[in-house]
């Protein structure tokens, strides 16, 4: 799958959850909605985590295609 793919699946995760978070901002403060909160905000930071990853990774990429076309032989690795 595509690192853009990847990206538009998490942008999608994201949402999800920020949606889920509001509804359950909105609802009774009880127990079970505070566990469903923690979950919906575990997965909203997951997803941004998910984002970040793949944003640097296509940046890495483009870097790459970028040295190609400057015509370096070898692109440092930032590893």
């Amino acid at each position: 799958m595509s690192v853009a793919r990847h990206l538009e699946e998490a942008a999608e995760k994201l949402r999800q959850a920020s949606a889920l978070i509001a509804q359950i901002r909105n609802g009774p403060v009880i127990c079970e909605n505070q566990n469903l909160w923690l979950a919906a905000l575990t997965d909203y930071c997951q997803a941004l985590a998910d984002i970040q990853t793949y944003n640097n990774e296509s940046v890495h990429e483009k870097l790459h295609e970028l040295a190609g076309l400057a015509g370096l032989r070898k692109f440092r690795s930032s590893t």
